[in-house]
């Protein structure tokens, strides 16, 4: 038995079955390359879903974080620390907003918003008790949670986990005349992601979010807007939400937010939103801690000091164009803005897993989802001569 297969067996014994990886141990990363245990490289094409588009183990973000583990690493909000309050500085800085909410995972920060945006609706709007609505779409993903999956239309997230909490309408994605038909007077709230991440990078139709901001400010529903996998620099922009030139009511971000380090999550807003949460309503114990503000701070600084947000813009259109390119019976379709992309295949072609397997054998690591698409979404710091590498790899795998 191979060191590999001793690993997986492992964790095949003692560990819950919740996830199916492909079967490979990494061992090392080090920028858009990750090494297995028996020091094989690959192009990582998944980014730990968008959570290391800064590279893996990007050294500043490493030593920024070293520096603060040996100062202070928790305190818990019992007190203030000397790095919450530049977090909050910089970041507002940065995205242009007014209040902040450290959390830790992207899923906290998702049930931090409704939180928030339900006691908005009773405290501002004038929602009748415990009536708020939320809207949501259909295929969405935003986290596993109860609350959130209770809202998920993926059977395998619902499955035997029920009752779940009430209060939220499903809508079809894309479609700002079914979700203006969904808006009552009770309806506080719509949460949404800029681009489907997990139902397979589904992009919505041109206009449609300037059409759901100018419903949202018509109705008086505070847009939500679950950037966690699309922030960042992800989509070629600092927010996927400047594609269209709008601004949410409340920002989501995560993964990204620690450059892959450390659990790092926010929820950004103003006072009208935030303002309405008092001291002892909602809280995390390592939400804002000093460790993880040092951090989001450096992860932010290095996206926007190395130009790593312009690097998603420019090289955005090569890696799709040249994935389009590829002659083979098996693409259906390729998509994706930024460096976020997509390769639908036929149903005939027998499902997207082998093809991650044959990728996988070729050095590259890309992830099926929905049983017949591949994700992509390689660090933001990948080169055009590192994609022109991987487009060779695709091709003789996508052709055979």
């Amino acid at each position: 038995m191979t060191l590999t297969e001793e690993l997986i067996a492992l964790e095949s014994s003692l560990g819950a079955h919740n996830y199916k990886p492909l079967d490979v141990a990494l061992v090392r990363g080090d920028g858009v390359y990750v090494y297995d245990v028996d020091g094989k490289r690959y192009l990582d094409c998944l980014s730990a879903y968008s959570a290391v588009n800064q590279g893996h183990c990007h050294p500043r973000i490493l030593q920024a974080m070293i520096d603060q583990a040996r100062k202070l690493t928790l305190t818990s909000r019992a007190f203030h620390n000397d790095q919450l309050g530049h977090f909050y500085q910089e970041i507002a800085e940065l995205t242009g907003a007014h209040k902040v909410l450290p959390m830790n995972t992207g899923a906290e920060a998702v049930e931090s918003a409704i939180k928030a945006v339900r006691k908005w609706g009773y405290e501002v709007k004038g929602v009748e008790k415990d009536r708020a609505e939320i809207i949501v779409c259909s295929n969405n993903f935003h986290g596993r949670t109860m609350g959130i999956v209770g809202f998920s239309t993926d059977p395998d997230a619902r499955a035997g986990f029920g009752p779940f909490a009430p209060g939220f309408k499903i809508v079809p994605f894309g479609d700002a005349e079914a979700f203006e038909r969904a808006i009552t007077p009770n309806t506080v709230g719509f949460l949404v992601e800029p681009i489907q991440g997990e139902a397979g990078v589904i992009i919505p139709p041109a206009g449609y979010f300037t059409r759901v901001r100018e419903l949202c400010t018509q109705h008086n529903v505070t847009l939500i807007l679950d950037e966690i996998q699309t922030g960042l620099g992800r989509t070629g922009k600092l927010l996927a939400e400047q594609h269209e030139g709008i601004e949410a009511d409340v920002t989501l971000l995560g993964k990204a937010l620690s450059g892959g380090f450390y659990p790092v999550s926010a929820v950004l807003s103003n006072s009208e939103v935030l303002g309405v949460l008092q001291p002892g309503q909602h809280g995390s114990t390592f939400g804002g801690n000093p460790l993880a503000c040092a951090v989001a701070r450096m992860a932010l600084k290095v996206l926007v000091d190395e130009g790593m947000i312009e690097n998603a813009a420019a090289l955005g259109p090569y890696f799709p164009d040249g994935l389009a390119g590829i002659k083979s019976n098996h693409v259906k379709s390729v998509r994706g803005r930024g460096l976020m992309l997509a390769i639908d295949l036929h149903p005939e072609a027998g499902g997207a897993r082998q093809f991650c397997y044959a990728l996988r054998d070729k050095g590259i690591l890309a992830k099926d989802t929905h049983t017949n698409t591949i994700r992509i979404a390689p660090p933001l710091v990948i080169t055009k001569q590192q994609i022109d590498d991987a487009l060779e790899v695709f091709s003789s795998v996508l052709a055979a």
